[in-house]
């Protein structure tokens, strides 16, 4: 039987809210499941509370709304935490993102989270 994990979109207003609605769908309250989107993808494909053979589907309800939520300005503000932390050769590579994201080009929060699923854990998301 195909476990199904629900996240609200209604409840995910920043990347912030993202990681405690999924760690808390897939692992109950307070659950983990990734804090950055290297602990995210790694804990799509390693069991990090799904179950281990992948019959599991994660159902994002109002994806829409998370969807603009998660759009240019939360990844504005995404990146100017990653360029106040990142290696000094990275920063241009982030400043070229930060500069785009505020003139609302390339992609977003959003679609971040969803290569991850795609490239992690193929056929598992499902947008309602």
């Amino acid at each position: 039987m195909t476990a199904k994990y629900v996240l609200e979109g209604a409840q995910i207003r920043t990347l912030e809210d993202f990681w405690r609605v999924i760690g808390e769908a897939i692992n109950g309250p307070d659950g983990y499941f990734g804090k950055n989107l290297d602990a995210f993808a790694d804990c799509l494909s390693g069991g990090f509370g799904t179950p281990d053979d992948d019959d599991y589907e994660v159902e994002w309800r109002d994806h829409q709304v998370s969807r603009e939520h998660l759009g240019y300005a939360e990844t504005a503000r995404q990146l100017e935490i990653l360029l106040s932390r990142c290696h000094p050769t990275n920063r241009p590579a982030f400043s070229a993102e930060l500069a785009d994201a505020r003139e609302k080009r390339g992609t977003t929060v959003f679609d971040w989270l969803l290569e991850i699923f795609e490239d992690r854990a193929p056929g598992v998301l499902c947008l309602r």
